[in-house]
C-alpha cells in the first residue's frame, strides 16, 4: 500500500525539474484532494493514511502527464476562479489569480457608481475563452445582461458548459474582434472588458513549457511588430458600442502600460487608470468613453 507521505516525496523528486517546491505541494494537493475525497486539512493531519490500489494507479497516471509538463488543470478537467469552478481544457486558457482582480476591479466600479447607472447594464466581455470574466460578473451581478465573444468555436462551447455549470445565462457571440461583423440591433454597453492575447515572441522565451507547450496560441501571442494589435481593435470597437460616460477594462502586458494608455488618450477615452496586481506589476487598465 501507499501512503499519503510517500506520494508527496514522490511529486516532489519527480517534478523538482519543472516546478519550485511551493508549486509541487499546491499541485500534488489538488491531485491528493481530487482523487482521494480527503480535504486538503486531512491530507496534512494524516500524512500515513493509506491510498487504495485505483487510487495509486490513478495518481501514477497523473504523475506521468505532469512530468511532459502538461498543467494539472487540464488534467483533472477543472480550475477554480473567483470562488467559482471552471470545466479547462486546451481551448481555452487557465483563468489566472490576476485576472481575478480584474473582475474584482470591474465589480468595484459598479459598486462605486453614484447611482446615475441607468439599468439595465450591457456589458461584453471581449475574448471571453473558459467565459471566466463573464460568468464571475454575471454570478455576482445577476442583473447585468452579460454578452461574451470569442474568435473560437471550440472555446465558446466551453464557456457555455461553464455558464450551465455555475447557472448563469449568458449571451455567447461567436466574432473576431479584429474583423468584427456589423451588429445592428446589438445594445450600446457601459462595460466593455477584455484580457486579450498579449504575449509576444520575446515573452514566449521566458515562459514555462507547460503554458507554451499546452495552451492556445491564438489566445496568447501577438506578433512582434505590432504587440498591441488586440488593444487597438478593441479601443475602435469600444467608441463605437459603449455609452457615453461607459467604461473600458483591460487586462495587458506589463511591459506595454503606458503605451496602451496613450493609444487610449488618442482615442479620446479619459479617466485612464492604470492599476498593478498583487505583484506589483502593470496589468490592468481602466478607461472611460
Amino acid at each position: 500500500m501507499t501512503s499519503l507521505k510517500h506520494i508527496s516525496g514522490k511529486f516532489r523528486s519527480e517534478l523538482a525539474a519543472l516546478y519550485d517546491t511551493k508549486e509541487i505541494e499546491s499541485i500534488c494537493s489538488m491531485v491528493l484532494t481530487e482523487v482521494t475525497g480527503f480535504s486538503s486539512a486531512k491530507i496534512k493531519a494524516f500524512p500515513e493514511s493509506e491510498l487504495t490500489e485505483q487510487q495509486s494507479d490513478t495518481i501514477a497516471n497523473i504523475l506521468t502527464e505532469l512530468k511532459t509538463g502538461k498543467p494539472i488543470q487540464y488534467i483533472l478537467g477543472y480550475t477554480e476562479f473567483y470562488g467559482l469552478k471552471f470545466k479547462v481544457n486546451p481551448s481555452v486558457l487557465i483563468p489566472r489569480p490576476e485576472t481575478e482582480e480584474l473582475v474584482e476591479w470591474v465589480l468595484s466600479a459598479w459598486r462605486g457608481a453614484d447611482g446615475g447607472w441607468r439599468k439595465p447594464y450591457y456589458i461584453l466581455d471581449i475574448g471571453t475563452g473558459s467565459g471566466c470574466i463573464a460568468i464571475s460578473l454575471k454570478k455576482n451581478r445577476p442583473e447585468f445582461n452579460v454578452s461574451a465573444m470569442d474568435i473560437s468555436v471550440d472555446a465558446l462551447e466551453t464557456a457555455k458548459a461553464n455558464a450551465a455549470l455555475n447557472s448563469v445565462g449568458i449571451n455567447f457571440i461567436n466574432d473576431d474582434i479584429l474583423a468584427p461583423r456589423p451588429a445592428p440591433n446589438a445594445p450600446l454597453y457601459k462595460i466593455i472588458v477584455s484580457n486579450p492575447p498579449y504575449v509576444t515572441l520575446h515573452d514566449k522565451t521566458q515562459m514555462h513549457q507547460n503554458v507554451t507547450d499546452f495552451e492556445p496560441h491564438t489566445a496568447l501571442f501577438v506578433p512582434e511588430n505590432d504587440p498591441l494589435i488586440f488593444y487597438k481593435a478593441i479601443a475602435d470597437f469600444a467608441s463605437n458600442n459603449l455609452e457615453s460616460g461607459g467604461l473600458l477594462f483591460f487586462e495587458i502586458n506589463e511591459s506595454y502600460g503606458e503605451q496602451i494608455v496613450e493609444l487610449l488618450m488618442n482615442k479620446s477615452f479619459k479617466n485612464i487608470a492604470l492599476r498593478k496586481d498583487m505583484s506589483g506589476r502593470n496589468r490592468m487598465i481602466k478607461a472611460q468613453y
